[in-house]
């Protein structure tokens, strides 16, 4: 280190000969990622935060803690602004408050991916669609095979989602093993199945609906289009409206979580400038900015560069569109924040080896656990192979049969999609959800593991042929 504290450079902190200076380690970071790759990173994130979250979970509901436990998220939360007041308890808040944020940062993701991602192009798209259509209605048929009426059919909904952040998770377990198209597949067959989900809530899991509160959901809805097509690029007017949004919803009967779904659709996807005159503006700003060189090297102590400067970083602000920019301000929090809430609210199921057999041959988890092991593999790889062998559809490069059946196996791992729609049909059932919650556990760990010892296997038997 050099004696004083400032940024002199010495040996250790050096410019570079064409003018730039580095921190140690800091030229590792400057690598530029795709936003796919970047997707990937973020994605896997999540799910190591998700299973950290889950077996925190566990371990305190089969704990000395648990009462303590049930006694916090069914805690009453009192919320009053002047005249509004707010009663929810912890868990309806996390559920219905906190996903709104997990269904925005999902709704941008599929809104990215339908203009400039895989599902843009309908002859790419088309498999993962096909896919996804069929790993949804396999698994609620089979479902509904062991539970064909009564208080358990409500549940049909429950095995028919895909966990994309565990998915890619074991997928990058897999490494270079695997084609990259094959992650490309399932990351696009995800985001369909999350905007069929979406849809099936939104539809089936719906209370009495209060028509004045739709009413007025749909004027706010109409209000966020109207921002969109005038061309508001900043982020205050839509949090605004989403917050009122999200009030109509909840009073409305349709689950308030998806609100955050509603707000995506809305956010401009494109940035103030085309790439032709950003670039003429740029060049124009940096010939101000070495209009402004002086000898001195500390940009601080130039106003006039510094000015420069910021009127850049401004100008990009502008060019970035205003979707990519939530995303990457949201996704963070998500991680950090929603997703570890969620699994700690609602994976902590109480485990008891008396009743054991019981629960293992209980309809509803019969119908969880055919539904992701065996009805989402079924139903990705049937699908997949009629539209082909129809030529309707293509297979990706490099991806065969066999690695479709992998990634349907994969699919299997419903998990926080599935948690959440078992929530909204057997929320007034404890039991019954204790139930749903033991078979989504035990059925996404046992699909995730056969979905990579099948790839492996695949790898495997590739390398030696």
């Amino acid at each position: 280190m050099s004696k004083d504290s400032g940024d002199k450079p010495t040996k250790k902190f050096a410019w570079m000969p064409d003018g730039r200076f580095f921190y140690p380690w800091e030229r590792t970071f400057e690598r530029i990622i795709t936003p796919f790759e970047e997707f990937i990173q973020r994605e896997t994130t999540s799910g190591m935060i998700l299973i950290a979250g889950t077996i925190l979970a566990l371990v305190i509901a089969n704990s000395p803690l648990k009462e303590h436990y049930d006694h916090l998220i069914h805690s009453i939360l009192y919320i009053a602004i002047g005249k509004l007041s707010l009663r929810l308890s912890l868990l309806h808040l996390i559920n219905e408050g906190l996903m709104a944020f997990f269904f925005f940062v999902v709704g941008l993701e599929i809104k990215r991916e339908i203009l400039v991602g895989e599902l843009s192009d309908l002859r790419s798209a088309g498999l993962p669609i096909v896919a996804a259509i069929g790993g949804m209605i396999v698994p609620a048929l089979l479902y509904y095979l062991f539970n064909t009426r009564g208080e358990y059919a409500i549940g049909w909904g429950i095995p028919m989602t895909t966990d994309i952040a565990f998915c890619i998770g074991a997928l990058v377990l897999l490494g270079k093993r695997i084609p990259q198209t094959l992650m490309i597949f399932l990351v696009a067959l995800a985001i369909v199945d999350d905007l069929g989900a979406v849809a099936v809530i939104a539809i089936f899991y719906t209370e009495v609906i209060q028509y004045w509160a739709l009413a007025l959901a749909f004027g706010v809805f109409f209000l966020l289009m109207a921002l969109n097509l005038g061309g508001v690029r900043r982020n205050m007017p839509y949090l605004l409206s989403g917050i009122l949004l999200w009030l109509f919803m909840l009073n409305s009967g349709i689950h308030a979580a998806i609100t955050g779904a509603l707000v995506a659709l809305c956010i401009p996807a494109r940035g103030r400038y085309n790439p032709d005159i950003f670039g003429e503006r740029l060049r124009e700003l940096a010939g101000q900015f070495d209009e402004a060189t002086c000898e001195e090297t500390c940009i601080l102590s130039n106003i006039e560069q510094y000015s420069v400067l910021k009127a850049i970083d401004r100008e990009g602000h502008l060019a970035e569109p205003l979707l990519q920019r939530m995303l990457d301000y949201c996704h963070l929090p998500v991680a950090l924040l929603v997703i570890p809430a969620f699994a700690l609210a609602n994976a902590g199921i109480t485990f008891s080896f008396s009743s054991s057999y019981a629960l293992l041959t209980h309809p509803v988890t019969f119908g969880v656990m055919f539904g992701l092991i065996i009805g989402k593999p079924a139903g990705i790889a049937l699908f997949s192979w009629i539209f082909i062998r129809a030529k309707i559809v293509v297979l990706p490069q490099g991806v065969t049969m066999s690695h479709i059946i992998g990634a349907g196996l994969l699919g299997g791992i419903g998990f926080t999609m599935s948690i959440f729609i078992a929530e909204l049909s057997f929320g007034n059932q404890p039991t019954t959800l204790n139930i749903a919650k033991t078979g989504i556990i035990l059925a996404s760990l046992i699909a995730g593991t056969l979905g990579i010892v099948w790839l492996w296997l695949i790898s495997r038997h590739k390398k030696n042929t």
